[in-house]
């Protein structure tokens, strides 16, 4: 019994010490993220469990973290960059902060209008920016992004910045779709419409309808979401009241944008950055990453989180994302020379 009780023991601490030496052996993985969610700590650590890999997370803004990475230059630890907003990702990219990746997994499971054509990037969750209204005073609501333009709808609307870079990709969107006059055309039509200077982000655009300050407004989903799960003062209280419209759904469809992630041009440890990534394509990973933030998987077929799937299905445009981020310039021209501010 003494002799059994000795192998067993042996063979524990053996397992314990192989336990600990795949740990060490799976090495670390450098995460630059402007991703704020305390809900990506479990995450990170069923990342870690299933593959020994360590996640070290630097946390900031888009613009900080490039910043940043461009200072490092290529002795930068940063292995991958995630960040929210397609023409974020682009910055990134077009400052040459990220390099291609091949990867199967990853081509086989992201949508090709959300990953960058040769691999720089790839979206891992959708959000779509949609129209909201005040149920009670509005009957006819915008059926499309162009209708926001309508005379009918002056002094009415509630929208971010112009340089704002969730409006800078609708706005390329649009450029994409129905050219630089079009475009033109329509920023100064939203201008004529606004209830109210630009001003605060999306939030503050849904309080504009409860407030009676604005009739309708346009924000991405997952803002609303919030203020339906009942976690946002000054929104929740009042939620009820506002509607809310998937445009363009007999044409382009609405506009979305994602959550992006890429490999870091001068990554250390690449190989351990690539499996994040694909860890992050996987079913359970999608589900949970997009999930915790009311936002929509980037692989088809996951299930909706409850909370979207309350606003029901709706067809999604699927120009190429990348097409955002090229059309930013122009777009911030456009709205700085109609007048926005």
């Amino acid at each position: 019994m003494t002799r059994t009780r000795s192998l067993l023991s042996a063979a524990l601490a053996a397992l314990v010490a192989a336990a600990a030496g795949a740990a060490a052996a799976g090495g670390t993985v450098n995460l630059y993220s402007s991703r704020h969610y305390d809900s990506d700590d479990a995450l990170f650590a069923r990342f870690t469990e299933e593959t020994g890999i360590a996640v070290n997370r630097i946390e900031g803004e888009a613009d900080e973290l490039i910043a940043r990475m461009q200072a490092e230059g290529a002795n930068s630890p940063a292995d991958v960059f995630i960040t929210v907003d397609a023409g974020r990702i682009w910055r990134a990219d077009q400052a040459g902060l990220l390099q291609p990746v091949e990867s199967g997994l990853l081509a086989a499971r992201i949508p090709a209008h959300l990953r960058h054509p040769e691999g720089h990037w790839f979206g891992l969750s959708q959000r779509a920016r949609i129209i909201f209204y005040d149920r009670e005073d509005v009957a006819d609501p915008p059926q499309t992004y162009a209708d926001l333009a309508d005379p009918k709808y002056r002094g009415m609307i509630c929208i971010r910045s112009g340089s704002n870079i969730y409006n800078l990709s609708l706005l390329g969107a649009i450029i994409a779709h129905e050219g630089e006059a079009a475009a033109r055309a329509w920023a100064s039509g939203v201008l004529a419409n606004l209830a109210r200077p630009p001003e605060g982000g999306d939030t503050d655009q849904l309080k504009g309808i409860v407030s009676g300050q604005c009739e309708i407004a346009v924000a991405n989903t997952y803002y609303f979401l919030r203020g339906l799960a009942g976690r946002v003062e000054g929104l929740s209280e009042s939620i009820d009241r506002i509607g809310w419209v998937f445009p363009n759904q007999s044409t382009t469809g609405a506009h979305v944008n994602v959550s992006a992630a890429g490999v870091a041009a001068h990554a250390p440890n690449r190989d351990n950055a690539v499996r994040f990534l694909e860890f992050l394509a996987s079913d359970w990973a999608q589900e949970f990453f997009a999930g915790q933030n009311h936002e929509y998987a980037a692989v088809p077929g996951v299930a909706l989180a409850p909370a979207p799937a309350r606003l029901g299905l709706f067809r999604a445009d699927s120009l190429n994302l990348v097409v955002l981020g090229e059309n930013q310039t122009l777009a911030q021209q456009i709205f700085n020379e109609t007048g926005w501010k």
